[in-house]
């Protein structure tokens, strides 16, 4: 008689159980999601990037001949700006070249006149010109190229309608995904010395795009240049590190974490590699015609899952490459999701931590509910190098209210006093351009996240025509050759021959270069 409602109770207990705990598992999200939401940080770098007294003239060096119109206004992504150089080079030889990425390589003579060396987009009916790294987008000249007469292209095409095979698609992906193409190019010179190009080409590296937009398609290839014959590093050839448009690219194959921390592919990877093919150099054979050096440290861990060209990976977009003239030291500009700009030293093998950290903070997606767009700051014991991770991090950052792009630098020995022994950068957007002392920057390279070296801005100035001093902005510069309000920037830095710096935009054209004082005595670096 009494079997029936013993059961019935026990019933309710358990079904009471039961109740509590779902409404402790709803109570304990609630209070994790409180957690996460009290953790997130708003302002994560407190302190503005200033002025500190670091003042530096100046100076138009060249002008880019007029491009405007070359494109459709709807198939070109700045319309309205004169030509968009963003690379220039010089040569051991004293010539100097520099492109516009709506396809043009020229080059300067003493004069610093531009002549058209080679029509690189007439030979790309695929190229496409509508996004901020497109059309013919970066060059570097191999180390022997007065010999050899190698020099090396960036582009990148549309897919639809490409009959060309990409080397590699993103895992997961096929043919039927691919939305651009990414292209390295080798050309060869049948007569180094001459004053337009006439030669050959091969392509080294096809790499697809899956997202909806060329975003952050590759951006640089470049040598070492401290490099000696006979070095492991000599003429070996480097790619920047790109997310391929995974962190924001739009479409349903954006926003993917599990893309950039992969060994078995090539996004937010620095790629290096000797540009033989592997006919001529009778080595290993990487994704394109290209050989694998056996230095690089997953081409010697015998992983057949890890790809050997990696040198580095854990990049959003690591665009700009440089290297430290005095000790070989190797720095990338990462330009950052939301909220931080970073320049990192890199090393062989190293994870710069995408989409799981920026800057010296943890990144939301990398948490449950989290997004893109939040920061979290990382344990207290991780934060202070006492705990050690997987992850390099960076020796200078700044947010962005500062700024939205990290640009390209250099550590600085050249002829400008105050700039000697600083590392030269800037903001692609807004034009700014910072200086961080390279010891700094190197002591920063401790294992410590939260050790970085302070950034300032570099005030510049012109000289009028009575030889006084005029503060500018690089865009009140470009504003004042456009005739209009420019709607960015668009600055890049590069490096001449003798390690002197030139600022150029890809909305004026203009060539400009830091200089001494002139009111110093000091000699003219334009050439």
């Amino acid at each position: 008689m009494l079997v029936g409602p013993r059961r019935s109770l026990a019933s309710g207990i358990r079904g009471a159980m039961r109740s509590l705990r779902s409404l402790v598992a709803v109570a304990c999200l609630a209070v994790g999601a409180l957690v996460v939401l009290e953790a997130q940080l708003t302002n994560p770098l407190p302190t503005p990037v200033e002025k500190r007294g670091l003042t530096v003239e100046i100076r138009d060096v060249a002008r880019l001949p007029d491009t405007r119109g070359l494109r459709p206004a709807a198939q070109d992504v700045a319309p309205a700006a004169w030509a968009r150089v963003s690379y220039v080079r010089d040569l051991a030889d004293g010539r100097r070249f520099a492109n516009d990425s709506r396809g043009f390589l020229y080059q300067l003579d003493r004069n610093n006149q531009p002549s058209v060396y080679a029509n690189v987009g007439a030979a790309f009916p695929f190229a496409i010109y509508s996004r901020l790294e497109s059309g013919f987008i970066s060059f570097s000249f191999h180390p022997e190229f007065a010999k050899n007469g190698l020099f090396y292209t960036v582009h990148g095409e549309r897919g639809m309608g490409n009959p060309a095979t990409p080397n590699f698609i993103p895992p997961g992906f096929g043919p039927a995904d691919v939305t651009y193409h990414n292209v390295i190019t080798e050309w060869r010179a049948t007569n180094p010395a001459a004053p337009t190009f006439d030669g050959t080409r091969r392509e080294l590296l096809r790499v697809a795009h899956v997202v909806a937009n060329l975003t952050h398609p590759f951006g640089a290839a470049e040598f070492n240049p401290t490099a000696k014959p006979g070095d492991a590093d000599y003429g070996l050839l480097y790619t920047s590190g790109s997310d391929l448009g995974f962190s924001n690219g739009g479409g349903p194959n954006a926003s993917n974490p599990s893309q950039t921390q992969r060994l078995d592919s090539v996004i937010g990877a620095i790629l290096r590699f000797d540009p033989r093919s592997p006919s001529v150099s009778k080595g290993t054979k990487g994704l394109g015609d290209y050989t694998i050096p056996p230095s690089n440290r997953f081409a010697a861990d015998n992983d057949p899952k890890t790809l050997g060209e990696i040198y580095a990976y854990g990049f959003r977009n690591a665009h700009r490459l440089s290297w430290d003239q005095m000790d070989g030291t190797m720095y990338a500009s990462d330009i950052g999701m939301d909220q931080i700009e970073e320049v990192n030293i890199v090393k062989n093998g190293a994870n710069y931590g995408w989409m799981k950290r920026e800057g010296y903070f943890e990144n939301g997606v990398s948490r449950q509910g989290g997004t893109l767009a939040q920061l979290f700051p990382l344990p207290a014991d991780v934060l202070s190098g006492k705990t050690k991770d997987e992850f390099i991090y960076p020796v200078a950052i700044y947010d962005h209210r500062d700024g939205q792009a990290v640009s390209g630098g250099f550590a600085y020995y050249g002829t400008i006093p105050a700039l000697r022994g600083k590392f030269v950068f800037g903001d692609v957007q807004r034009g700014r351009i910072f200086a961080a002392d390279v010891a700094a920057m190197k002591k920063a390279d401790d294992g410590i996240p939260q050790t970085v070296a302070p950034v300032e801005e570099i005030q510049l100035f012109v000289r009028d025509s009575r030889g006084q001093r005029v503060y500018v902005s690089l865009r009140e510069l470009i504003e004042k050759t456009m005739g209009f309000l420019a709607p960015r920037g668009d600055l890049h830095i590069s490096r001449s021959r003798d390690g002197e710096l030139f600022i150029t935009s890809r909305q004026d054209g203009t060539i400009r270069m830091l200089v001494p004082d002139s009111a110093g005595g000091s000699a003219s670096a334009q050439r």
